[in-house]
């Protein structure tokens, strides 16, 4: 069996999204949503904010090739990393925020499955189930 990354990474704005101190956030959506899907490695990204019903979250679900190919993305593409620098102006602290997990090469999570994955490692911590870059776990098998 093939197996390619999933990963989910949340946020929770600290004013109403529309507030114009997050216009340079929103604005910069669509370009670092382009540069990942042009990216090596990148295979599919969940369009929109799913089934979620707190419009102060915003939600990124993505599957990648490989957990480097993700890396790669998330902390060497200049655009992307100049945006996660300025988190802080943006989103309240939360005590998990990210969760990588493996999925079965050519399926899609669903946010409720990432959901979960991101409960189980603020619960638990990094495990085979949900981890992050610094404790990755290999693929099943």
């Amino acid at each position: 069996m093939s197996w390619h990354i999933a990963q989910i990474n949340v946020a929770r704005f600290r004013e109403p999204r529309e507030h114009p101190v997050n216009a340079d956030f929103e604005s910069a959506l669509d370009e670092v949503n382009a540069l990942a899907e042009g990216s090596p490695g990148f295979v599919w990204r969940m369009i929109g904010e799913g089934d979620s019903d707190d419009p102060a979250l915003t939600i990124n679900i993505t599957v990648w090739e490989s957990i480097e190919q993700l890396a790669a993305f998330a902390y060497r593409n200049r655009t992307h990393r100049t945006v996660m620098r300025r988190r802080a102006e943006w989103f309240v602290e939360m005590p998990a925020y990210l969760a990588l997990w493996w999925i079965e090469a050519g399926r899609a999570p669903t946010l409720a499955e990432g959901m979960a994955k991101l409960e189980l490692i603020g619960r638990v911590g990094p495990s085979a189930e949900a981890f992050d870059f610094k404790t990755a776990f290999a693929p099943p098998g």
